[in-house]
């Protein structure tokens, strides 16, 4: 019912595949014997409308299929991936999930029913329309992760319109609105996803090179992972036509480099919540951060300096928070923009901004002059405390080599001074042998004035 409108793109392309797992091929005449045969087990195990069912695994034959026949069947979808693991009672909690589906590596599944009752009224809302629904909770990079609760039917909509068919990475994980979006965007344009077993980036581009990838959904810091390992050397990467990023601001000096290595990809800056779905986006071109979001269901506004948006598609509510939405229901993004004409510039959080002296610091700003300096991997820039002009500018430095500290330090300070402002030059400079990033390859940020957190 919900997705009969894949039931015609599934008998088109029922001999080609839709998704390449463990370097094997599964057709889509293959998907739809599998949504059935899990419809069967669904019903063995009395799970029914309105069920908040908790799906564990990453994208595989059988978590996809398992998904769709949750859709059909009216259920409350909360996936979660290993990467959540230490998270995973806080959400079972939070989501009020009654079952349990947890997949392995091999594909194969458990069933198991939680004593929990889901009676938030959220989802009384979406029993009451008699519709599917989708809890993603957020990164929690900077602050607590929270559940957004969306009515999945408005979400659907976009992808009845045909597009594209292409080859597409799995990058963004099963329970980010990235990897939603990608997976409904490939089932729905009769693509094939592929999946890989590690986001490493000899794992990430050796697929491409050994299936003729040609879109790679990402985030900046995994551009920047691939510079920094220079595995783009070790892989032929001439079918890959595009690459789209998100999730956070995209440093200058990184889009510069990976245009300049891979001048043939055309680099589309993306934007989506978790609390509203992917926008349709336009960067001004491969280079450029200036980026026009929005079309249809999606209406724009900038409100002091911060993005808001309204949408068909943005979630009911949240499990765990008050409403974000204003009065005339528009949601406060908190992110800074700069706008010129239909296009507009994306600095990051308003909770990041650091204030010295009345002066505002952009973190990414200056992530992005540091991290062009060869010795650096990555950079995290925060605010602290400082009893004279309020905070201070500080850096959180991974090395990309064994270049001394002090060097590493003169050399940040002196490139700063001659490409920005004095206020923004950093104060503080200290060393991290730890990634800065999460699963999800999204920089770690930190809340209030404490440093970022690094795990």
């Amino acid at each position: 019912m919900f997705i009969d409108f894949l039931s015609g793109i599934f008998q088109e392309f029922r001999d080609q595949p839709w998704m390449i797992w463990k370097n094997s091929e599964h057709t889509y005449g293959s998907l739809g014997q599998q949504i059935l045969t899990w419809g069967r087990t669904l019903d063995a195990q009395a799970v029914g409308p309105g069920d908040v069912v908790a799906l564990t695994g990453d994208f595989s034959p059988g978590s996809v299929a398992a998904f769709l026949a949750l859709v059909e069947r009216r259920c409350v979808i909360v996936p979660l991936t290993e990467a959540v693991a230490k998270k995973r009672d806080e959400f079972l909690s939070v989501a009020q999930a009654n079952v349990s589906i947890a997949f392995t590596g091999g594909d194969a599944h458990e069933v198991a029913r939680l004593p929990a009752t889901p009676d938030h009224t959220l989802y009384a809302d979406l029993r009451g329309r008699d519709h599917p629904g989708l809890v993603l909770f957020s990164s929690g990079s900077s602050g607590k992760s929270k559940a957004a609760v969306h009515d999945l039917v408005p979400m659907l909509e976009k992808f009845k319109l045909r597009k594209r068919r292409m080859r597409t990475i799995a990058f963004l994980l099963f329970d980010h609105i990235g990897g939603v979006n990608t997976m409904f965007y490939t089932l729905s344009n009769g693509g094939t996803l592929v999946v890989v077993p590690d986001r490493s980036p000899d794992s990430v581009l050796g697929a491409i090179e050994r299936h003729a990838v040609e879109l790679l959904p990402t985030s900046p810091t995994f551009i920047n992972l691939i510079l920094l390992s220079e595995a783009y050397r070790r892989h032929d990467l001439s079918s890959l036509t595009t690459v789209t990023y998100g999730t956070e601001p995209m440093p200058d000096s990184t889009l510069t480099r990976f245009a300049e290595i891979a001048p043939h990809v055309k680099m589309q800056q993306t934007y989506g919540l978790s609390e509203l779905g992917i926008l349709r986006s336009k960067s001004r071109d491969s280079r450029s951060t200036w980026v026009k979001i929005g079309g249809d269901g999606f209406q724009t506004r900038v409100v002091d300096g911060i993005l808001q948006i309204q949408a068909v598609s943005a979630m009911l509510g949240y499990l765990n928070a008050e409403s974000p939405f204003t009065d005339d229901g528009w949601f406060d993004t908190g992110d800074l923009v700069t706008v010129d004409g239909e296009y507009m510039q994306i600095h990051g959080r308003r909770s990041e901004l650091i204030n010295v002296g009345g002066e505002k610091v952009h973190p990414a700003e200056v992530e992005s002059v540091i991290e062009g300096l060869p010795s650096v991997a990555e950079v995290t820039v925060y605010g602290e405390k400082n009893p004279i002009v309020g905070q201070m500018v500080c850096a959180r430095v991974r090395k990309a080599d064994d270049t001394p500290d002090g060097v590493v330090r003169r050399d940040i300070k002196q490139l700063c001074a001659q490409r920005l402002a004095r206020f923004k030059v950093p104060v503080r400079i200290t060393f991290a042998s730890a990634p800065q990033h999460s699963a999800r390859f999204k920089k770690q940020r930190h809340h209030g004035d404490e440093p970022p957190t690094v795990s």
